[in-house]
């Protein structure tokens, strides 16, 4: 049986999952990442690879999805938030630490490739996929291959300005990337909760202010309106350019159900087409699919 073992690397977790052919997990674990200290990450990794083999009896291909990507010029580690890996080369000292070679790709590209091979995406020639998180992240997949791009950042969308701002929304805020009114400040779920604490002087969570929309509280239906129109704004900016068959949404702010039906509602007006049909659908895969995504690097 071939195995892929796929693993997510995250901030606070590092998560494995090994896969067979067929897509099924045959083993899953997760572990916290050791963030603040790059030869425990290395050895971390290393570990769990080594467990999961013992315990499926069988040595597997390895993918895995990282915050950031390796710069082309350099192949040293970029724009990661985990940030021991910044400036290091990665890809290599685990491969050497684990005596095989590793594919490695940002996290939201995985994530997309996860829901182009067999979730929300499946079936479709080009997906683009959304994370709606801390940050903003996003992927391409075309005919089940990550698009990379020239420069590794293929799908970074959420550095690119805000759409069509309004005057309120200029010169909006800084970004951590050194630029202000980035698309990630507005339609992430940290910048959706500090959109509202601006407006409103509340500090509320993401979760609690949709919890208080539902239960029709104005400030947080004002706070919900505003995010729908930045996102169907920012997300019109992608389709106009990419004109994708499925657009995947993942991360905490897509789990709020009413923004699928508000996002179809909206986008029309904003795409450049006389008819506006492309889903916008909710990631099958949900939380797991950055970590599924990292097993399929690696082609059948």
């Amino acid at each position: 049986m071939t195995l892929r073992i796929g693993i997510d690397l995250g901030g606070t977790k590092t998560e494995l999952v090994a896969l067979d052919t067929e897509g099924q997990e045959r083993y899953r674990i997760r572990v916290p990442t050791p963030s603040n200290d790059y030869a425990a990450l290395i050895a971390c990794i290393v570990t769990l690879v080594t467990d999961a083999e013992h315990q499926l009896g069988a040595s597997a291909s390895i993918g895995i999805g990282v915050p950031g990507s390796p710069s082309p010029a350099t192949s040293l580690m970029r724009n990661a938030n985990t940030q021991c890996l910044n400036g290091k080369p990665f890809q290599q000292d685990l491969s050497d630490a684990l005596q095989r070679e590793v594919h490695l790709a940002n996290d939201a590209n995985c994530f997309a490739l996860s829901e182009a091979i067999d979730g929300a995406g499946r079936g479709a020639q080009v997906v683009f996929g959304v994370i709606l998180g801390t940050g903003t992240g996003g992927g391409v997949v075309i005919n089940q291959q990550v698009l990379k791009g020239r420069n590794a950042i293929g799908g970074e969308w959420g550095h690119n300005p805000l759409p069509w701002p309004t005057a309120a929304e200029l010169p909006g805020i800084q970004c951590f990337c050194g630029k202000r009114g980035c698309i990630e400040t507005f339609v992430s779920g940290t910048g959706f909760a500090r959109d509202h604490q601006l407006q409103t002087g509340e500090k509320l969570s993401a979760l609690e202010i949709t919890q208080r929309a539902d239960a029709s509280d104005p400030q947080a239906l004002a706070t919900l309106a505003r995010y729908y129109d930045r996102l169907a704004r920012a997300l019109a900016s992608v389709i106009n350019v990419l004109d994708p068959d499925v657009v995947v949404l993942g991360g905490g702010m897509s789990r709020y159900q009413p923004l699928y039906l508000q996002l179809t509602q909206r986008l029309p007006s904003y795409v450049f087409s006389d008819c506006f049909t492309t889903p916008i659908l909710p990631a099958v895969h949900g939380d797991a699919s950055g970590v599924r995504g990292a097993a399929w690097l690696w082609p059948g």
